[in-house]
């Protein structure tokens, strides 16, 4: 029997609330369940330009910028990835590249994975609207995928 549990990242500790949930399942899944996790991050192609306290159009990033972005982004997630590796998962690593909660949805989809573990930062009113959520467009999305949301503890 095998599991695998897909964990968005977006290179925040507030992103990485749903580690410890996962750590704590893989510890408590028997031995003959195989675990793999794959830690995933998604890069946007387009930067939000501010100049003079006005913002612009985003602007496209160059292709260096993309690759150095992709390799940062790579470096993270092996990193994180560690810890879980010592938990007996298997871990891989993935970036992609669009709209955060789409490129979730379908990076799930295309590799079949059992849960989906991820953070939300539990914005509500004024910030939940100016900032959006990825995780409630994840939750929104229609789908068979369960989907485990962890709220990341507030800053004091």
């Amino acid at each position: 029997m095998s599991e695998k549990i897909l964990v968005p990242l977006d290179g925040s500790k507030v992103g990485e609330a749903a580690l410890p949930y996962v750590e704590d399942l893989v510890s408590k899944l028997s031995p003959e369940v195989k675990v793999e996790i794959i830690l995933l991050q998604v890069l946007s192609s387009t930067a939000p330009h501010v100049t003079g306290g006005y913002a612009i159009p985003e602007v496209e990033h160059t292709r260096e910028e993309m690759e150095l972005n992709k390799k940062k982004a790579e470096d993270y997630l092996n990193k994180v990835g560690v810890a879980l590796t010592g938990k007996g998962a298997t871990v891989t690593a993935k970036v992609a590249t669009g709209a955060a909660a789409d490129e979730i949805v379908k990076t799930a989809e295309e590799i079949k994975v059992n849960l989906i573990a991820m953070s939300t930062h539990g914005r509500s009113g004024l910030s939940r609207w100016a900032f959006g959520s990825v995780t409630e467009r994840v939750l929104r999305r229609e789908g068979t995928i369960p989907i485990t949301v962890v709220r990341a503890p507030k800053k004091d």
